[in-house]
């Protein structure tokens, strides 16, 4: 096992989402992951969504590990609203150190990751790993015939932050070259690993430096992603090197989720939200507004914002989720800071 995976206690939950479409090795890699975590004592729930009424794949992992099953649909799109409410059960009723979430080979994971960013509202979580499982062979005759299919594999790619190309035993040595070309032209910032039966180093797993208990509600939580030249030995890349002149990028970002612990002004608020690159997609979360002394339900899809009031019956966070591809996220760091200090300024750039 890489170094230490070690079991601390946390006031987010780390989320890890396998995607990849049918039968590309999705589950066999999630068992691993879960043997991973069994052997380093920390305790883990799996989410399991299928499109039909049985879990078939489910028999497959251990009875001890708890299991949520999201069965007759995908979640991302017909029982999508229920992701957040699973995560939440899961969580408040056996309260695991982290949770996995296998997803239908149907399923685009950027609708995933809007959906799995809504459950922040009502319980700490950090979505930190996508981690793809391509099936070579697949992927390259989909990619000789395009359709829908080959479209829905190439979302599948993009939105990686780890790519673990499956299955290469059954690709020649110039298919595999082929393939491995057209993945990086599809993703190339993600870390590839070339695999027989998903038999992958796991540290992809692993918890982020940094994310330990007790840190501050305003620091910024990112999924763990490494840049164009990581090497993927011990994968090690301390996060509080990001800006020094080492020059570690980490830019490739899916979902970045801050919490507020107290109001921000709407008017800067606002401003911040008009200032967002086209590389942020979506964005949603809640607010308190310091100068109108109510809560807000937002949404930020296609350049639009819209506001909604709300008088939550329980416990809601302060919170914002931006989902996106490439964007700069440290200027949106800085401009969350600023908002939330009350200084008011932004300086994202459009």
């Amino acid at each position: 096992m890489t170094e230490q995976l070690q079991k601390q206690p946390s006031a987010r939950v780390p989320i890890h989402l396998i995607s990849g479409f049918l039968g590309s090795g999705k589950t066999t890699l999630l068992n691993r992951v879960i043997d991973y975590y069994k052997a380093a004592d920390v305790k883990v729930a799996v989410i399991m969504n299928e499109l039909g009424d049985v879990n078939l794949d489910g028999q497959f992992v251990d009875d001890d590990v708890p299991m949520a099953e999201m069965l007759g649909g995908c979640i991302c799109c017909t029982i999508r609203g229920d992701l957040g409410l699973e995560l939440k059960m899961l969580i408040e009723e056996h309260q695991p150190d982290v949770v996995l979430i296998e997803s239908t080979g149907a399923a685009n994971p950027m609708e995933i990751i809007d959906a799995v960013t809504e459950a922040a509202l009502y319980i700490r979580v950090e979505l930190q790993t996508i981690a793809t499982v391509v099936d070579g062979p697949e992927l390259l005759s989909r990619s000789r015939r395009g359709g829908r299919t080959y479209r829905l594999m190439q979302d599948q790619i993009r939105c990686a932050t780890d790519l673990i190309m499956n299955k290469a035993d059954k690709l020649g040595p110039d298919e595999l070259i082929e393939v491995q070309q057209l993945i990086r032209e599809l993703n190339s910032y993600a870390p590839l690993t070339i695999t027989v039966r998903c038999m992958v180093e796991l540290n992809m797993f692993d918890p982020s430096p940094g994310r330990q208990a007790g840190t501050d509600a305003r620091q910024l939580h990112e999924s763990h992603v490494c840049g164009a030249n990581c090497s993927q030995e011990g994968h090690h890349h301390p996060h509080d090197e990001q800006t020094t002149d080492m020059g570690i990028s980490h830019s490739h970002v899916m979902a970045l989720t801050y919490y507020f612990d107290g109001p921000v002004n709407s008017y800067d608020f606002e401003s911040l939200i008009s200032r967002l690159p086209d590389d942020v997609y979506r964005a949603k979360g809640i607010v308190t507004f310091s100068d109108t002394n109510s809560r807000f339900l937002f949404q930020y899809a296609y350049r639009e914002l819209e506001f909604t009031r709300i008088t939550p019956q329980g416990k809601v966070n302060d919170v914002a989720v931006f989902i996106g591809e490439h964007f700069a996220k440290d200027a949106l760091v800085q401009d969350l800071v600023r908002l939330h200090e009350g200084t008011g300024s932004t300086g994202i750039a459009p």
